[in-house]
């Protein structure tokens, strides 16, 4: 790989500490892993108070930990399902009032379901616009003047069978919510997204070493900056997005060039 294609790997990232998230109170649900862990650490890292939450207590105890050592402020964990009334009537009366909200609400597939499984992606889809919906709802009245929401789309360039077409079903769907809930919340509140294409996320360990290499490969000859995405590129999206405070409705390709393919 040339050196203009290479990733950035240095920990201290200058785009990041730029942004200042002093003194803001940053909540990113479904921290404990993937992006969601990454914005938590950035976030941290900008000098925000963080409360991550996530469905396993080990990991997002061990991501606020990670981001307290970062913190100018303080972390903390929530090990909360927000999956249902329950869970986020919980979150609400946890975590009071915050700056920013970030999701990284979404599905995937269990180990023994083939990807073109369109019933099962289609319900999946389904799913992370629901949950996705209910929690802006749920925490629109917790985020003070000023904040936002930053949720997580994904691509909307299909390139397989009926569940790919599915899956971009609902990223398409997601982009129409936060259109919706921008305006519906504004001028108080703003609402966006991220789309990430394909990125080297725990969210593939399902998948052996060599599936995911050649997966990788794969998006690589599709990606026209020939290459995927470091995880952090694509967490600066989200830090980029809470901290600009005129932009409001407007999902972001992190895509490398994907989506115009």
């Amino acid at each position: 790989m040339s050196t203009a294609l290479r990733p950035p790997s240095a920990y201290e990232d200058p785009i990041v500490a730029r942004h200042s998230l002093a003194g803001k109170r940053v909540l990113v649900v479904g921290g404990s892993s993937g992006f969601g862990r990454q914005v938590a650490l950035d976030s941290a890292l900008a000098g925000a108070d963080v409360i991550v939450v996530g469905r396993d207590s080990a990991k997002t105890h061990a991501t606020a930990q990670e981001a307290g050592a970062l913190a100018h402020g303080k972390a903390s964990a929530l090990a909360i399902d927000v999956s249902s009334d329950r869970g986020r009537r919980a979150l609400v009366e946890a975590v009071g009032e915050v700056d920013h909200v970030v999701s990284t609400l979404g599905g995937r597939l269990e180990d023994d379901v083939p990807e073109d499984e369109e019933d099962v992606v289609r319900e999946i889809a389904r799913t992370k616009v629901h949950h996705n919906r209910h929690l802006v709802d749920a925490l629109a009245g917790s985020v003070r003047e000023g904040g936002s929401f930053v949720l997580t789309a994904g691509s909307t360039r299909g390139n397989g069978g009926e569940g790919a077409r599915a899956m971009v079903a609902g990223n398409v769907e997601i982009e129409e919510l936060v259109r919706e809930k921008a305006l519906m919340l504004a001028p108080g509140l703003r609402v966006n997204a991220v789309a990430p294409t394909w990125t080297q996320t725990p969210l593939w360990k399902h998948h052996s070493d060599e599936e995911v290499v050649a997966m990788r490969h794969e998006m690589e000859a599709r990606i026209p900056l020939g290459r995927t995405a470091d995880i952090r590129e694509v967490a600066r999206a989200y830090i980029f997005l809470m901290t600009s405070g005129f932009v409001t409705g407007q999902t972001i390709a992190v895509d490398g060039g994907y989506s115009l393919t």
